[in-house]
């Protein structure tokens, strides 16, 4: 009856939020490709591909998604050397990212909508031996459609933000029978399995497992493609650096508003900084310059008779690489905006980390760090301001914060693996 409910109201949600969705797509560009794979429309050519061999269908939304999904494909492989898979996303830089970065045994495509035809084509097409859902993907057609063709269906790297536990308690009614069909659960947290039984997952369903974004084993960084960069810009790699990483609105005016007052005390300081969403790289490059820096955009040349304060990242993919040029990394939506974003890749890098108070979607990681004092956690650009300075001249603090935030990690070393295995056992 619920789904019944959720199909008959269906085309009046897209109604209702299709202008806001096409208004996002187009803001991102590149949504004419393949739009057709979110109506559940495939071509011939793909058809005959997977056809050769039913996949294992991971479905990610987007760019941090697509990279826990690629982990997992490359250590579910190492079990099934014989393994095809298909990589759904929603976002085109999601498609994008994993366009790049997949194997050739990967198909990457988009995800279709979650509507009875839409669903029912695909299904025809990837013709799955079995799907995984990254974080948070719990989708009612696509779950039902798995449950009814005996297809095990299971939510790996389960994300459970606080919000998203009040929202889905509220509407448990509707969500916990679809939640009831999940086969395999593989939460994050030891705080977790209570909280998806709550929601109707049956508890001896659920893992708690770990973290694969967080395993550092599993996260490799090239810096050989962010030193050229900064090479071919003269900028010297002796130079302390200050990288916003995945900031949000408003962000990125308070980080340049610190960098132009610190230049007086660090006169060779350079920002670097790295929007969320690189559709907002213009808009952000006005702010920028309003305030007085001179900017280079990372995918344009620049004008190297002229001193430069600030590289703007406007490339997909590839932040994780350039935490290892940092001095001091500012992780972004934590400040001005709600959520945080993931702390792990500058660790690894081993740069020191700040963030501010609203850390929501990694609350028991921050709360980890800080506790262990493996980060500097802030609550205004005040405490910003003076964090960063304290880090700027104390390198024996940087390398303590680094090495304490690296024993958090170790937490969730081998989570990759372990999730792998247990999804090997659900054939």
């Amino acid at each position: 009856m619920i789904r019944f409910i959720y199909n008959l109201f269906w085309p009046i949600g897209l109604l209702f939020f299709l202008p806001g969705y096409l208004a996002k797509m187009i803001r991102r560009g590149g949504y004419r490709e393949k739009f057709g794979q979110r109506l559940g429309i495939y071509d011939r050519e793909l058809g005959a591909r997977l056809s050769k061999q039913r996949s294992t269908w991971l479905h990610a939304v987007s760019v941090g998604e697509v990279n826990v999904a690629l982990k997992l494909a490359n250590a579910l492989r190492r079990l099934e050397p014989d393994l095809r898979c298909v990589l759904t996303t929603t976002t085109t830089t999601g498609f994008a990212l994993a366009r790049k970065n997949a194997p050739r045994w990967i198909e990457v495509m988009y995800t279709p909508l979650d509507y009875l035809p839409m669903m029912r084509r695909a299904f025809s097409v990837i013709r799955p031996a079995r799907i995984l859902l990254v974080e948070a993907e719990v989708w009612p057609n696509l779950v039902a459609f798995a449950h009814a063709r005996r297809i095990p269906i299971a939510l790996i790297n389960a994300r459970l933000s606080p919000r998203s536990e009040r929202r889905f308690r509220q509407f448990r009614l509707f969500v916990a029978p679809t939640f009831q069909l999940l086969d395999l659960v593989c939460a994050q947290e030891p705080e977790d399995v209570d909280r998806w039984a709550a929601l109707g997952v049956k508890r001896d369903r659920i893992r708690s497992v770990g973290s694969i974004k967080y395993d550092p084993g599993e996260i490799y960084l090239d810096p050989t493609v962010p030193g050229k960069v900064l090479r071919d810009l003269k900028i010297d790699n002796s130079r302390p650096i200050l990288l916003g990483g995945s900031t949000h609105q408003g962000e990125e005016e308070i980080l340049a508003g610190i960098f132009t007052k610190l230049r007086a005390q660090f006169p060779n300081l350079f920002l670097i900084v790295a929007p969320r969403h690189a559709e907002r790289t213009a808009q952000v490059r006005q702010a920028l310059e309003q305030l007085g820096l001179r900017v280079a955009l990372r995918t344009q040349p620049s004008d190297l008779n002229v001193p430069l304060d600030c590289l703007l990242l406007d490339s997909t993919g590839e932040l994780r690489n350039w935490y290892s040029v940092a001095t001091v990394v500012f992780m972004g939506k934590s400040l001005s905006s709600h959520g945080g974003q993931n702390p792990v890749e500058p660790v690894i890098a081993g740069k020191p980390v700040i963030f501010g108070p609203h850390m929501e979607n990694f609350s028991a990681l921050s709360r980890a760090l800080v506790a262990k004092d493996g980060a500097i956690q802030v609550g205004s650009p005040t405490e910003l301001q003076k964090a960063v300075v304290d880090l700027l001249q104390n390198s024996n603090r940087r390398t303590a914060l680094v090495e304490n935030a690296r024993v958090v990690l170790q937490a969730h070393h081998g989570t990759t693996a372990e999730s792998a295995k247990l999804v090997a056992a659900l054939s």
